[in-house]
C-alpha cells in the first residue's frame, strides 16, 4: 500500500474469455479441462445459493493499472477537514507483481464466491488496466451503492527491498470520532464488527496477524484512510500481508495463495452479512491462526464459511493438490475425492474464476 514503483508486467495476465455458462463438472475429466474453465467469466456464474440473497457488497481492489491523464497528487477531501493525494500507484511485491494486480485478482475470486451465494457485487473499478478513480470518488461510489458492506482490498509494503521481519495481515479501522456523524455511526459500530469478523476469518484460516505498525490482534487504528473516513456504509479495509516480506510476497503473487486469501475474506464477509458478526469491542481478541473462531461472536462463524464448506481450510489444500495434478484425470480424481467438503456449486464458481483470472493455468 505504501511503497510504490514503476508498474512491471504482471506475472499472471488476465484472460479475455468469452461469456459462456459454467461447464458441467464432467468436462473436468477431459483434456479440455483448462480450456473449458477458462471459458467462464466472473459475470457468467449465476447464483447457486440464496444465502446472501438481497445483500449488496461494494468491493474496492486498491489502486489501479494506469494513472494516464490523471494527477495522482491532486488534493481531495480526507474526511477529517483536510486533504490528501487523490491516489497512489500502490506497492510492488518482491518478484515484480504490482499490488493493484494482486488486489484485483483476489477481488475477482471474492466477487465470484459472493455472487455464487446470491449477493449483488458492485466494483469500484472495472478492470486492472485503466484508471480506477480517486479515493474520495471510490468512497462516494460505495456510499451511493447503499451496500450492506464495502470492503477495500490492499496489500502493504514496508520497504523497497526485502523485509522478512515485518509480516502478517491487518484490518485498518478509523480513529473515532469521525467528523461526519453518519460515517462515524457506520464505522464505529457495524464497520468495526465487519472488520473484526473478517479479521477472525483470516486468522482462523491460518493467516498470522501483523507483528508491526502497533497492530493489536490484527487491527490497526488510523485517522488518515479516506476510504473509511468518507464512507457512509459499514466498511472494512484489509491489508492482506506485507509485499516486502519474501514469503508473503510469494504467496500473494501466486494463484493458489491469492485464492486462499480470497476464500478467507469471503468467509468473513459471509459471516458478517449472515448475522454471525464478531463484537465491535476494540479489545475483542483474535484467535490464534488455525484456532477456533472468536468466542465473543454471538454465533459460531465457522457455521457459514463458504456455503456448506465445512471449514475455510478445505479449499486451500484442495487448490494446492490441484496445482500438482499431472493430468486432467488426476485433477478430476482429486476433485471427486478431496472436494467433498466443499459445496460443489461454490467450488465450481470459484475455480472457474481462478482459471479465467490466471490465464487458464492450473494454480501454482
Amino acid at each position: 500500500m505504501r511503497f510504490s514503483a514503476e508498474k512491471p508486467t504482471a506475472s499472471f495476465p488476465l484472460a479475455r474469455a468469452p461469456r459462456r455458462t459454467l461447464i458441467a463438472s464432467s468436462i473436468l475429466a477431459s483434456s479440455a479441462m483448462v480450456g473449458a474453465l477458462l471459458a467462464v467469466t466472473p459475470a457468467a456464474a449465476a447464483p447457486k445459493t440464496t444465502e446472501l440473497a438481497g445483500k449488496t457488497v461494494f468491493l474496492d481492489p486498491g489502486h489501479q493499472g494506469s494513472a494516464a491523464g490523471h494527477n495522482l497528487s491532486k488534493q481531495v477531501n480526507d474526511g477529517r477537514g483536510g486533504t490528501k493525494d487523490c491516489q497512489t500507484t500502490g506497492a510492488t511485491a518482491l518478484g515484480g507483481v504490482p499490488e493493484h494486480t494482486i488486489n484485483w485478482n483476489v477481488a475477482q475470486v471474492v466477487k465470484a464466491a459472493l455472487e455464487s451465494k446470491g449477493a449483488k457485487v458492485v466494483m469500484s473499478r472495472n478492470d486492472d488496466t485503466g484508471w480506477g478513480g480517486c479515493v474520495d470518488e471510490r468512497a462516494a461510489a460505495a456510499s451511493k451503492s447503499g451496500a450492506d458492506l464495502t470492503v477495500s482490498i490492499h496489500a502493504d509494503s514496508t520497504s523497497t527491498g526485502s523485509d522478512a521481519k515485518n509480516k502478517g495481515f491487518h484490518l485498518i479501522v478509523p480513529t473515532l470520532p469521525i467528523p461526519d456523524k453518519a460515517v462515524d455511526a457506520a464505522q464505529g459500530n457495524e464497520g468495526r464488527k465487519a472488520s473484526n469478523t473478517i479479521r477472525d476469518a483470516m486468522s482462523g484460516a491460518g493467516f498470522a496477524p501483523a507483528n508491526y505498525l502497533g497492530a493489536v490482534n490484527g487491527v490497526v487504528t488510523r485517522p488518515d484512510i479516506a476510504a473509511v473516513n468518507l464512507t457512509r456504509v459499514p466498511a472494512a479495509f484489509v491489508e492482506m500481508g506485507n509485499l516486502s516480506d519474501p514469503a508473503e510476497a510469494a504467496v500473494l503473487s501466486s494463484p493458489a495463495g491469492a485464492t486462499k486469501y480470497a476464500v478467507a475474506i469471503t468467509t468473513g464477509i459471509t459471516n458478517y452479512l449472515g448475522g454471525k458478526a464478531a463484537a465491535a469491542n476494540p479489545t475483542a481478541p483474535a484467535p490464534e491462526p488455525g484456532a477456533a473462531p472468536n468466542p465473543t461472536a454471538p454465533n459460531d462463524p465457522s457455521a457459514s464459511d463458504l456455503s456448506d464448506v465445512k471449514g475455510v481450510e478445505a479449499i486451500g489444500p484442495l487448490i494446492d493438490k490441484l496445482s500438482k495434478a499431472k493430468s486432467p484425470q488426476e485433477a478430476q480424481r482429486i476433485l471427486m475425492t478431496e472436494g467433498q467438503d466443499v459445496s460443489a456449486e461454490v467450488l465450481k464458481a470459484v475455480l472457474a474464476v481462478v482459471y479465467a483470472v490466471f490465464g487458464g493455468k492450473l494454480p501454482v
